[in-house]
């Protein structure tokens, strides 16, 4: 409830939509020109729309066709990337400082490093959850031999996606709980913090899509509906991040003081 988390989390939404298009065209182009895969283009799209709340079909049809652009756009898009993605996490390590008492931010230069180093990260992540996806979509194909239109394979595929999907999102959070703070943390302190918040993540996806259509954003914003749809979820997602960070620093030292305690008794 404090005012410098808004600002933070309203900061990192910001830059989270402006690292949002180019990360799907890379990702696309990846696919496209490294991989020259069409299953892995395929499970790139049912990710994209299990992720977003709102504008699904609307992001891939055009995040798709823009991979097909020059090489020049393809270019830009990672340089776009690169500088939006460490636009997202310098605020957040300014906030994850706060939240575990580290009284003393990386440098720029050290920070831009650090969120390089965490943007590739994503990458790698997300890259390794669309193969798997991929491998489990293609044994899928073959237990059902290539019957594919039917209503049990479909459920199937998409409890395999949302499993995959639900682990990329606890990674997610867990990396940046633990690398982003300028302090060392031992994982245990950052990881029951990761799952609750990975989880409560996507409950709170699923309640957001309920609530959109009360919100009826294309009334008041026309065509811009989508963009201040995921901008707002952002923002929502920024806050929730940020709320699990407080919750693993007040558990994990509330930790430390019972051992404390307990050696103190001990001792007498």
């Amino acid at each position: 409830m404090q005012t410098e988390v808004h600002t933070y989390a309203f900061s990192v939404a910001a830059n989270a939509i402006l690292s949002l298009f180019p990360f799907i065209v890379m990702m696309y182009t990846v696919a496209r020109r490294v991989f020259h895969s069409q299953s892995m283009e395929v499970v790139i799209g049912n990710m994209v729309r299990y992720y977003l709340p709102t504008g699904q079909d609307f992001v891939v049809k055009n995040m798709s066709v823009v991979a097909n652009a020059k090489s020049s756009v393809r270019v830009a898009s990672v340089v776009m990337l690169l500088i939006s993605s460490n636009g997202i996490f310098l605020p957040l390590e300014v906030a994850l400082n706060r939240v575990w008492g580290v009284t003393k931010n990386r440098s720029y230069v050290r920070n831009q490093l650090v969120a390089t180093g965490l943007a590739l990260l994503v990458g790698v992540l997300a890259f390794a959850s669309v193969s798997v996806t991929a491998f489990q979509h293609a044994v899928l194909t073959l237990v059902f031999f290539r019957h594919v239109d039917n209503a049990a394979f479909k459920l199937a595929a998409q409890s395999l996606l949302q499993i995959s999907a639900g682990f990329l999102s606890v990674l997610l959070f867990f990396f940046i709980y633990w690398i982003l703070p300028n302090r060392r943390l031992p994982w245990i302190a950052v990881l029951p913090s990761a799952l609750v918040t990975g989880l409560s993540w996507e409950l709170a996806k699923r309640l957001y899509m309920a609530a959109l259509p009360w919100l009826d954003f294309r009334s008041v914003y026309g065509p811009f509906a989508t963009s201040v749809g995921l901008m707002l979820w952002a923002f929502l997602t920024g806050l929730l991040l940020l709320a699990g960070a407080h919750y693993s620093a007040t558990s994990y030292t509330l930790k430390l003081v019972h051992q404390a305690d307990i050696e103190a008794e001990a001792a007498r």
